[in-house]
């Protein structure tokens, strides 16, 4: 924030945005639209880490559906102008309401107009409210707007609904919310190659942001990006049961028609459909008949896909 140089007629909008989700997308089609009327420029103001990590350490718990890396490219995405990640610690958790408008709306961003989701609280243990605002506008020279609750309601797209979706396994209903497929992005480690000795071998996925949701275990099929190629594969998310049940949860991959050397690679899985839960097989005879159903399942649905 110390960088940003301020420019005229800014409209500003604020939040965690996590997902960057359809409910997210309306609010910002809108600071785009406002900023565009008055000849103005558009900025997100939003923090990192998430303040329940900072807030509650130990006790947070907190699963979130975007890493700072992936927030920061969706953003851009949408077509924001500027882009403003506070490093959100005690001392900012701090700030009282008034505080956060004069310090950082007003003083450090110049703030022209103001949009707020429904219900958006701000400040010292979210004292601030939509309220307050409309008191503190005037004083302080910028016009502030809420998203109504209808709208909201009409979207009926949370963040949270998208968790509950990604926890249950259903990937899809968590695509539509998000207007897209979710993704998960990480390292390409070396596993114990077990896949590889009944003919299906797996690429483990190392998500380092230990806060990234991982959907529910089972098996999935995806379309994954890896050295700038685009191929379809089936993902296991799971304990792997069968082979060893140590309670670790790992990220296996299975990209078709492909082999090649990628250990050390970055590989992004945007997962399309769940085939089904992670299960025990008796044997590796009858896991390797399992996942031979599988691949047929997720080749059909593949048919489908490409039309």
């Amino acid at each position: 924030m110390e960088d940003f140089s301020p420019v005229e007629n800014l409209v500003v909008t604020i939040g965690t945005f996590d997902g960057v989700h359809l409910g997210h997308r309306k609010l910002i089609r809108r600071i785009l639209d406002l900023s565009s009327e008055i000849s103005g420029e558009s900025l997100i103001l939003t923090f990192f880490p998430h303040p329940r990590m900072v807030l509650y350490p130990n006790e947070h718990q907190i699963e979130l559906l975007n890493t700072a890396a992936e927030k920061i490219s969706l953003l851009e995405e949408a077509g924001i102008q500027h882009l403003i990640i506070q490093p959100f610690d005690r001392e900012f958790s701090e700030l009282s309401a008034e505080e956060f408008v004069r310090k950082v709306l007003v003083n450090k961003l110049k703030v022209r107009k103001l949009v707020i989701g429904y219900d958006h609280r701000f400040g010292k243990q979210r004292e601030g409210s939509f309220e307050d605002l409309i008191k503190l506008a005037p004083k302080y020279d910028f016009q502030v707007e809420e998203i109504p609750e209808e709208d909201v309601n009409n979207i009926a797209v949370s963040s949270t609904r998208v968790r509950k979706a990604l926890k249950e396994g259903d990937v899809e209903t968590a695509a539509a919310l998000l207007g897209r497929p979710y993704s998960l992005s990480g390292t390409v480690i070396h596993g114990n190659k077990i896949g590889r000795t009944i003919g299906f071998p797996t690429a483990n996925l190392h998500i380092a942001e230990d806060y990234k949701l991982i959907p529910g275990n089972g098996v999935y099929i995806a379309k994954v990006e890896v050295q700038k190629e685009s191929h379809f594969a089936m993902v296991n998310i799971g304990n792997r049961p069968t082979i060893e049940d140590r309670g670790e949860l790992r990220v296996e991959v299975y990209i078709l028609d492909f082999d090649r050397d990628i250990y050390g690679s970055e590989l992004t899985v945007h997962l399309l459909k769940k085939i089904r839960d992670d299960k025990k097989f008796a044997s590796l005879d009858e896991l390797t008949t399992g996942i031979k159903d599988d691949l047929l399942f997720a080749l059909n649905y593949i048919r489908e896909f490409n039309g």
